[in-house]
């Protein structure tokens, strides 16, 4: 009798273990190896040949300045779709020339142009553009959205939260994705979902694939945070159904592989195929990762080589900033760099992110009291990013301060989707 009651045990576990396995597995390239394949030429070709349509009205009649704006816009769909960082400049260049011919009178074009900084991280120049929109007076609701977008960029979260109750509209999309937003800067991820789920209804509802793919994507990248994995996948597989060359939703999925199904051979294979794709240093911080999970020092080191190479080989101004002012700081010989980077983005947009890059290099350099001081005024209870929790326990850790570090662990053990599975063991030491 003993030895049948342990054999049902042993069966049951056997049960168990299997049904676990199972329940982690939630990739399936059959979902999205189509997608994976796809080349998107259609929407190139389309953009080129809006480019050289309104050029050559433009040629034509150089006196119509709007057709400048159509170029940019098709430039500016060219580096969403391949990540050249050339259409994002060759775009700032035309509206720069649209403006200047207008003097700065036409809104839609001045927003342009702030938009465009946004993508730069050049956000304070962007906020001035914004404000000189807003001191023109016409299509108000319209930059008040954008003030709300570069205000939150900045740090301004009282000035955000004005231009926020200013569009207040429950069945406008555009109010929507913001409040959505607003909710989850403080911390509310439950209600941020709900209401980009509203989002997503309305731009059904609206019939725009365009949003509906904007409101997919995201919802796929707010269900991961929430740890609602399956949710986020399925959401990543509906913006593909739209739109089949969608590299974030692809990253995403790439994501999940790695982080929540430890399949480091799928996530690279998907990594792999999109970068060839849609040009981004982006690709190169990922396999890295990838590398340093699976303990392979010499692939790390040559994707960070490759990573540094590309931003050397293109400009991208300081939009890697926040990327390389952690990767020198986790080394104490660079920490120093990634000081004079984290005062410089301090500098561009004052938020608990940058802060949080000061303190961190402080902890680095070993100044332990300089980095509770920086993280205790700016990041403390202003922020609700994994990572930045992380360097706020470890800097109390420092500092004997080991009360106030369980809780954070504590919060820190449900997030370990979004910081990645090499975070685990760096977790448990805390």
């Amino acid at each position: 009798m003993k030895t049948f009651n342990l054999a049902i045990i042993l069966v049951m576990t056997l049960l168990m273990v299997s049904c676990e396995k199972e329940s982690n597995q939630i990739t399936n390239r059959k979902d999205y190896d189509a997608y994976l394949a796809s080349k998107e030429t259609k929407s190139i070709d389309f953009a080129k040949n809006e480019i050289d349509f309104w050029q050559k009205k433009f040629d034509a009649a150089p006196n119509q300045i709007s057709y400048l704006s159509q170029i940019a816009s098709n430039y500016s769909k060219l580096f969403e779709i391949t990540g050249n960082i050339n259409y994002i400049y060759k775009t700032e260049e035309l509206l720069l020339q649209s403006n200047e011919a207008l003097k700065y009178t036409q809104v839609g074009t001045i927003r342009a142009l702030a938009r465009n900084y946004i993508t730069q991280h050049r956000f304070k120049e962007a906020l001035v553009l914004a404000n000189k929109a807003l001191a023109i007076g016409e299509g108000k609701k319209a930059t008040q959205k954008l003030l709300f977008d570069v205000q939150m960029e900045l740090g301004n979260y009282a000035e955000a939260e004005k231009n926020l109750k200013a569009i207040q509209d429950p069945n406008e999309f555009d109010f929507l994705i913001r409040i959505a937003k607003w909710n989850d800067h403080l911390g509310d991820l439950p209600t941020a979902i709900s209401l980009m789920e509203k989002a997503a209804k309305r731009a059904e509802k609206d019939e725009n694939e365009g949003l509906k793919v904007w409101a997919y994507s995201n919802l796929g990248d707010m269900y991961g945070h929430a740890g609602q994995i399956k949710k986020s996948y399925n959401y990543y597989l509906k913006t593909l159904a739209l739109e089949p060359h969608n590299s974030y939703a692809l990253k995403g999925i790439a994501w999940i592989a790695f982080s929540h199904e430890k399949n480091t051979t799928e996530a690279n294979r998907i990594i792999n195929i999109i970068s060839k794709k849609h040009n981004s240093p982006d690709f190169y911080l990922m396999k890295s990762e990838i590398a340093e999970y699976e303990n392979n020092k010499e692939k790390k080191e040559k994707y960070m080589s490759n990573y540094f190479n590309m931003l050397q080989k293109n400009n991208y101004g300081v939009m890697y900033n926040k990327y390389n002012a952690l990767i020198f700081a986790d080394d104490t010989s660079t920490a120093e760099i990634a000081l004079a980077i984290a005062n410089q983005e301090i500098k561009n947009r004052p938020t608990p992110d940058s802060y949080d890059l000061l303190a961190w290099s402080y902890y680095n350099l070993g100044d332990y009291k300089k980095a509770l001081e920086i993280a205790q005024k700016h990041v403390a209870g202003k922020s609700f990013e994994p990572e930045l929790n992380y360097h706020l326990a470890m800097i109390y850790k420092s500092n004997k301060m080991s009360n106030l570090v369980q809780p954070i662990k504590e919060d820190l053990l449900t997030s370990t989707f979004e910081l990645g599975p090499s975070f685990q063991q760096k977790i448990d030491q805390l």
